[in-house]
């Protein structure tokens, strides 16, 4: 990190803070008062897709957890600890699972090329590619196969989420709580809703139903 670009993102936090000032005298008083956002956003850690950006969602409307690939990993205890406050305690209505096309990591683990570390990660994000192995290898196209595992993860991660203990006793409840699968194209700036909207265990078996 050059000294010129620190210098510059601490000059930006002051106008940032003098913008909304000038806004709202009491934007940051009310902003410290508390949060009670609607959604939580499980996206991918590339520095591309920002969530509140995307969606033009002020701060305190957001809930964010971010890791390679957008995963949902039932032993990540940070995800799992994110997930059950957003839930349990924020009471979130909406929970988004967003990936994103060109994802490194999904690129990574369609090859064999050992990265170091996150080859662990990966693995994870390989048992996917086994899942629909056959499905995936008849595509010819090596981007359009890309693509379709980028949605094909994203679908993974919700089902993955909605197999949760924090998930299921939400629904067990009866509390409103509704998982959503989108990718976001660097390319476009849009997002493509997957249409994977699980509000209950009863969407969660259509879904088995009619994938398999």
């Amino acid at each position: 990190m050059s000294d010129d670009f620190y210098k510059k993102i601490l000059d930006n936090n002051k106008k940032w803070v003098e913008d909304q000032l000038a806004i709202d005298q009491d934007y940051f008083k009310d902003l410290s008062k508390g949060q009670q956002p609607p959604l939580l956003w499980i996206g991918c850690s590339d520095s591309r897709v920002p969530a509140n950006e995307i969606i033009g969602a002020k701060p305190g409307e957001v809930f964010v957890h971010r890791n390679i690939a957008n995963m949902v990993i039932h032993s990540d205890m940070n995800m799992l600890s994110v997930l059950d406050y957003a839930v349990n305690v924020l009471k979130v209505k909406h929970v988004i699972v967003c990936g994103h096309y060109g994802c490194g990591g999904v690129l990574a683990s369609m090859g064999n090329q050992s990265i170091g570390l996150i080859d662990n990660w990966i693995r994870h994000i390989k048992d996917v590619y086994r899942l629909h192995e056959d499905y995936l290898n008849s595509i010819e196209d090596q981007e359009e196969r890309f693509n379709k595992f980028v949605e094909i993860n994203v679908q993974e991660q919700v089902f993955d989420l909605a197999k949760t203990s924090i998930v299921q006793g939400a629904w067990r409840n009866g509390q409103n709580l509704t998982l959503h699968g989108w990718v976001y194209g660097l390319n476009s700036g849009y997002v493509t809703d997957l249409d994977v909207n699980l509000t209950s265990n009863a969407d969660l078996d259509e879904v088995y139903r009619l994938k398999f």
